[in-house]
């Protein structure tokens, strides 16, 4: 097996099970390797300390699969972690709540670049690095196992970070049956259809499951907008709770027709509004038309994808949430989302309070809002805490 030898004082953060080792901590790889391929990490001095999947055009030189240098990385070494990970939302998910899982969530459960989500009867799979790339047909069929009554697993492997990996986008079935067009699953009472296909991430935002059901406890009666709306989920949840109306906005005339689908899978006595546009336009609008609301949802996609990105991200987050706070009847409430993993939370919290500031408003931050549990932040991985959001009442 190949070896990946650091440079003398660089394996601190291995020690510390940090799972990224960069191309900068990297003195040679002996013998020579694959893109993928598992390599045996070492310090200078030759000590082991584990093994990690190599991947030569990534800054990101290697990612340890395991921290354990006696342990064998082998397809029934990763069947095992895939069967772990996915047993230990069975105890999450008990209650039966939601058919629509996260089962595996990248490095937090020991699977570098690999995302497996469940939707009902179908499983979804990214697989965004070499290593996930090298071992993905023996990840779905390990998913499939894990899922009673699976009847197929689909790969969504498009995002960004494959290039950064040399890899290019793949797409299609993997295991057993072609999902349906619409998946519809089921969250907290409520109804969904899923695009696996082309929506957004793997079909739908599981991680957003318990802010849905925060904004939900707050809805009753209340006039909510839903910017960045993309399928309706946060609308949906609010009509569940009482809401009186919900206005989506959102730029896909794709992503609101299927917000309008589901809807109608939801009756309710609040009235719904759909309106296609660009968010900051459109809240500019309203604040130059004086319209109000009581209840504030701003989940903007990504605005910072590198770290050279973040203070163009900041002001984009701090306009945002200026247009937002201004639209915000006294008293009414705003719930506000980063899901930018550069965008460390404390500085999200300074953006939204210097948005606050310039609107000369007072806000009260409720709760600090993070992902679902499904979605789990290793404690030597700070870089997985990537959602983060505050809720917040207005003066």
């Amino acid at each position: 097996m190949s070896e990946l030898v650091l440079r003398t004082k660089r394996e601190r953060s291995v020690l510390r099970r940090h799972p990224w080792i960069f191309s900068g901590a990297v003195e040679t790889i002996r013998g020579g390797a694959e893109p993928g391929a598992t390599v045996r990490v070492v310090t200078a001095a030759g000590e082991p300390l584990g093994f990690a999947a190599y991947s030569p055009a990534s800054q990101i030189r290697a990612r340890m699969w395991t921290f354990a240098p006696e342990e064998t990385v082998d397809a029934g070494w990763i069947a095992g972690r895939v069967a772990s990970a996915a047993a230990r939302r069975d105890v999450l998910f008990a209650d039966g709540a939601t058919n629509a899982v996260r089962l595996v969530n990248a490095e937090a459960d020991g699977l570098p670049g690999c995302v497996i989500d469940r939707y009902g009867e179908w499983v979804v799979c990214a697989f965004n690095t070499a290593g996930a790339e090298r071992w993905k047909r023996e990840i779905a069929a390990a998913a499939r196992a894990a899922v009673p009554g699976c009847r197929g697993v689909y790969e969504r492997s498009d995002a960004d970070a494959r290039l950064r990996e040399g890899l290019p986008p793949a797409s299609g079935l993997l295991e057993g049956e072609e999902p349906p067009e619409r998946i519809e699953i089921h969250e907290n009472g409520c109804r969904y259809l899923v695009d696996v296909r082309e929506g957004h991430k793997t079909g739908f935002y599981l991680d957003q499951r318990d802010n849905r059901a925060a904004v939900r406890a707050l809805a009753a009666g209340r006039d909510v907008l839903n910017a960045f709306s993309y399928t309706g989920g946060f609308g949906i949840a609010a009509l569940a709770g009482g809401a009186a109306r919900v206005t989506h906005i959102d730029l896909s005339a794709s992503a609101l027709e299927l917000a309008e689908r589901n809807t109608s899978l939801n009756p309710g006595s609040g009235e719904s509004v759909f309106l296609r546009g660009n968010v900051f336009e459109v809240l500019r609008k309203f604040r130059d038309e004086g319209r109000f609301f009581d209840l504030i949802v701003l989940d903007p996609p990504k605005f910072a994808a590198s770290k050279g990105a973040v203070m163009k991200a900041a002001r984009g987050y701090k306009d945002i949430n200026l247009l937002g706070i201004k639209l915000l009847r006294p008293g009414g409430f705003l719930a506000t989302f980063s899901c930018s993993e550069r965008m460390e939370p404390e500085l999200f919290r300074t953006v939204v309070a210097e948005a606050a500031s310039d609107a000369h408003r007072s806000l009260q931050v409720l709760r600090r809002l993070q992902q679902a549990p499904d979605h789990p932040e290793g404690l030597s991985f700070p870089e997985g805490l990537y959602l983060k959001g505050l809720l917040c009442r207005a003066d």
